[in-house]
């Protein structure tokens, strides 16, 4: 039995494109029961005109009230979901509703929660498009850990438990399989079709570099100590605090000895680490409470079980 599938999309401004995208997605997914959810992120052209033109019952409109950006634009769209398998892509006919099937079969055979595609032959600007994805994906991948070779494709299929429990926010799309890795997400990847635009203008450009950058910043914080951010603030500041105290033990015993210390360089710094450290050390603590009470106030577990699996009564 096929699973039911539902295909997010997520559309700004992409009037003329509606319409030959739903026919491909219908044309790619015969023998599937599927819906198609349709995102539109506050556009200012004819997208939620061609939207509301569409007469087909499997065919889910999401109008947001402002242009909110791709990523909670993609949480919105994820939220109405009814599948079991969703998959996301772009709506602007470069990615091929044709994967699917395959990513879909890829999914169920290999017991997978995402399989993510490659862009294998990208059909984008080299300047605009692929220098800037080919700088953000190289700094991801050598950050975070989690070796994908495209983190910019938006075609990615996911169990519909784990997209649900992403968290979305920001801009924090690019880091999808990063999110992913956080809930302990079983992923994989393969290739997929990539066409050239033929209607409307990309969004992005080489200004998303640096948004990447930033973004990161968050993404290694929630990787690495999201669970125990004692272990990075009580660290730095334990060894802050240590080595401030050193100086200033030194500078003390300079004192008895009868030397001037007042004015010195040295007592500076050993007055910043101390307070440095003391800080980091409380900010440790507070930060601590503040990541117990997210999990115990809202009844989370800090772990996730996948599936439990139960051994046949003879």
């Amino acid at each position: 039995m096929q699973p039911y599938l539902s295909v997010v999309i997520c559309v700004y401004n992409e009037e003329g494109n509606i319409f030959p995208m739903i026919d491909q997605v219908e044309r790619a997914l015969i023998g599937y029961d599927f819906e198609i959810v349709y995102v539109n992120d506050g556009s200012s052209d004819r997208t939620l005109a061609e939207l509301k033109a569409v007469h087909n019952d499997r065919l889910v409109v999401v109008d947001l009230q402002t242009n909110y950006g791709q990523s909670l634009a993609l949480a919105a769209g994820i939220d109405v979901a009814r599948g079991q398998y969703i998959i996301t892509m772009d709506g602007d006919l470069q990615n091929d509703p044709a994967d699917i099937p395959m990513m879909v079969r890829l999914a169920e055979e290999g017991d997978y929660d995402l399989v993510a595609g490659i862009r294998a032959n990208r059909q984008d600007g080299a300047l605009l498009r692929k220098l800037p994805s080919r700088i953000a994906n190289w700094i991801i991948r050598q950050t975070s850990g989690v070796h994908l070779k495209d983190y910019g494709c938006a075609l990615k299929v996911f169990r519909s438990d784990l997209a649900k429990n992403l968290g979305l926010y920001g801009e924090l799309h690019r880091f999808i399989p990063v999110l992913a890795r956080l809930e302990g997400a079983r992923m994989t990847q393969t290739d997929v079709q990539h066409h050239p635009r033929r209607i409307g203008q990309s969004k992005y450009g080489l200004g998303r570099t640096l948004k990447v950058v930033s973004d990161l910043i968050l993404m290694l914080f929630m990787k690495k100590y999201l669970r125990k951010p004692m272990h990075l603030f009580g660290n730095w500041g334990l060894i802050s605090l240590m080595v401030g105290l050193l100086i200033n033990g030194y500078l003390l015993i300079l004192k008895l000895m009868g030397n001037d210390i007042w004015g010195r360089p040295l007592l500076i710094l050993g007055t910043i680490l101390v307070l440095a450290g003391i800080q980091l050390i409380t900010f440790g603590i507070m930060t601590e409470l503040q990541m117990r009470t997210y999990y115990e106030s809202q009844d989370k577990k800090p772990y996730k079980i996948r599936r439990i699996y139960k051994s046949a009564l003879v």
